[in-house]
């Protein structure tokens, strides 16, 4: 029982990482989320980074299982 709630967590903490990073990207691209001190055209390409990566990651993950 022990392993499957870990392995539970595990994937609940994954999932919510993935979620906060796309939401962070996504608001990076849409000008929502800004830095003060950056041009906007630095904050949306990290914004594409930020959602470029994350997808690859998550299925890179997935295809390793």
């Amino acid at each position: 029982m022990g392993k499957k709630v870990k392995n539970l967590l595990n994937f609940v903490v994954w999932l919510t990482g993935i979620l906060v990073s796309l939401a962070v990207g996504f608001a990076m691209t849409g000008g929502t989320l800004t830095v003060p001190w950056l041009p906007v055209i630095i904050t949306v390409v990290a914004g594409w980074i930020v959602i470029i990566t994350t997808l690859l990651s998550a299925v890179l993950s997935l295809l390793k299982k």
